[in-house]
């Protein structure tokens, strides 16, 4: 047998642009509000113990000013999250899956079924209060999950989780 490589040719390969991703809940847009809430909560509770805790002229004199950068970073922080949360966007397609994520950075990481070992569903207290899940898809020879889709509503998540889990099963 003969070794060949030939050329694919631009043209012919497929365009990830035709596939139509699907957002994730709507839901989810709560979670990420309450969990940076409470970070920011944290964070300034600690400015505020330091204002009372740290004798130093140098904190002291500037805490204001830190008090300020530290609120400036949160509310764009907060800007980007929500700008960003429209961008989280999936497809499950006959091999594979599809995970687009990101506002500065968009990411589009796909997962051919046949490389994955296993998949879980996972849910957070807060998420499980919204009635939403995170899929975890872990493939061959990584360490820890190589894809994790969170805010799928709960029965989607398990109807995704059933599928990939058949399609694996198939393929083995």
């Amino acid at each position: 047998m003969d070794f060949t490589n030939t050329q694919i040719h631009h043209d012919t390969l497929p365009d990830i642009d035709d596939v139509v991703l699907k957002p994730i809940s709507s839901q989810y847009i709560k979670v990420i509000i309450i969990n940076k809430l409470l970070l920011y909560t944290v964070c300034f509770g600690f400015l505020i113990l330091g204002k009372f805790m740290i004798t130093k002229a140098g904190f002291q004199n500037n805490f204001w000013l830190i008090i300020s950068i530290v609120f400036i970073f949160c509310v764009i922080n907060f800007v980007l999250a929500l700008l960003a949360f429209r961008k989280r966007k999936y497809a499950i397609r006959e091999h594979d899956v599809i995970y687009a994520h990101g506002l500065i950075v968009n990411t589009i990481t796909t997962v051919p079924i046949s490389r994955i070992q296993h998949i879980e569903e996972s849910r957070s207290w807060l998420s499980r209060q919204f009635h939403l899940a995170t899929l975890n898809i872990y493939t061959a020879g990584e360490s820890g999950s190589d894809l994790s889709i969170k805010g799928l509503p709960q029965h989607e998540a398990r109807q995704v989780n059933d599928f990939i889990s058949a399609k694996v099963n198939e393929n083995n």
